[in-house]
């Protein structure tokens, strides 16, 4: 069972947000890799503290992660990259090198202490569109992207104005006596590195278009507007010790000709004729996992909710299906002819015709409650 977010680090759950990042920069102080070399065990909790920072830090994740724990970030959900499994060294001195002060340098593996910064590449967002039922199910997705990678034969020296430190002095001599201070190198930006051998094609950092075929797995359950995150398959940096940007994959809903979706649950509207309400009828229902029959029992009244249970969608924090609602509508002809118009005349006051709701024949203020509770 993963350990809870509140717990590594320390805090309770009415903690603000400084005293979440506080909290965070004292346990990444004390678990970092450059205080702790070799120690796996400090590295895993240095991870896990990121893990807990990204999300609390975050007032929409820590929403849902108050509301439904860890469930909320498996498999994809929320968007987030990370859940389900640590996040890497990279992504950590990316987003949160910053809090870490004037403690470490902030770049990673090697020369950490050297101020150098790890340039991770931009991201990329592409928006795939999935059926209901695909939906459902979960699906994998194979697309095209177009990237920058690092051209063959392109090499990299270290910068000349800062060599290589991604950072530069300077003195000053003040009142109290001579001052040191560090910036970050204007040159390289920080990176510690200037391309040496520029390949034919490529851009001036060395960089070409590219096109790839990604795999994409998508959850079941996911929702129009949600964020999954293939992590690498963005732009690359130049740079032989930098990192690859994030394909953003943005969900885009299509519109079902019968169903309409509300979280979970589905919509179908049923239209019968008055023979078939009176007398009562078999129907074949299209569900997102197949067509099932169903009864229509005689004398079923317009506006009936009939509700097919775990024939819905099944929900992306694992809290089971949703269900399938069959609003059934009692169809009225628009003309009639004159045998029918015969009957009608004919059963105008027959007390059977007459309406005589009973208890058991809610109103539709009683169906809307129903459906909602």
């Amino acid at each position: 069972m993963k350990q809870d977010y509140y717990e590594i680090l320390g805090i309770n759950k009415s903690a603000n947000a400084a005293e979440i990042k506080k909290a965070y920069r004292k346990k990444a102080i004390e678990f970092h890799p450059d205080k702790n070399p070799n120690n796996k065990e400090a590295e895993e909790k240095f991870k896990l503290a990121a893990e807990a920072y990204e999300v609390l830090s975050d007032d929409n994740k820590k929403a849902r992660y108050d509301q439904y724990g860890h469930a909320a970030f498996e498999n994809g959900g929320g968007g987030g990259g990370h859940y389900g499994g640590h996040m890497n060294m990279e992504d950590i001195f990316s987003q949160f090198g910053d809090i870490f002060g004037g403690h470490f340098g902030g770049a990673f593996g090697g020369g950490r202490s050297s101020g150098r910064v790890r340039v991770k590449g931009s991201n990329l967002r592409i928006r795939v569109k999935l059926t209901l039922e695909e939906i459902a199910k979960g699906v994998e997705k194979k697309v095209k992207v177009k990237r920058k990678v690092q051209a063959s034969g392109v090499s990299y020296k270290n910068c000349g104005t800062c060599n290589g430190s991604g950072q530069v002095m300077r003195v000053a001599q003040t009142i109290l006596g001579r001052m040191q201070t560090s910036s970050t190198c204007p040159t390289c930006h920080g990176a510690g590195q200037q391309i040496n051998n520029k390949p034919t094609g490529s851009d001036e950092n060395g960089l070409i278009i590219h096109e790839e075929t990604v795999s994409i797995k998508i959850p079941p359950g996911v929702s129009d507007g949600v964020q999954l995150k293939v992590t690498g398959k963005g732009n690359d940096a130049p740079g032989s010790n930098s990192i690859s940007g994030d394909l953003i994959v943005i969900i885009e809903e299509l519109e079902h000709e019968k169903l309409k979706r509300e979280g979970s649950n589905l919509h179908y509207d049923l239209y019968i004729s008055y023979p078939e309400a009176a007398l009562g009828v078999n129907k074949e229902i299209e569900t997102v996992t197949g067509k099932v029959k169903i009864k229509i029992d005689e004398g079923t009244q317009s506006g009936k909710i009939l509700r097919l249970r775990g024939k819905g969608l099944p929900s992306i924090e694992h809290y089971g299906e949703g269900d399938l609602l069959i609003h059934v509508n009692v169809w009225t002809p628009k003309t009639l002819s004159k045998k029918q118009k015969d009957f009608f005349e004919e059963m105008l006051h027959d007390e059977n015709f007459i309406p005589n709701p009973s208890s058991a024949d809610k109103s539709f203020f009683d169906k809307v409650k129903d459906m909602f509770s």
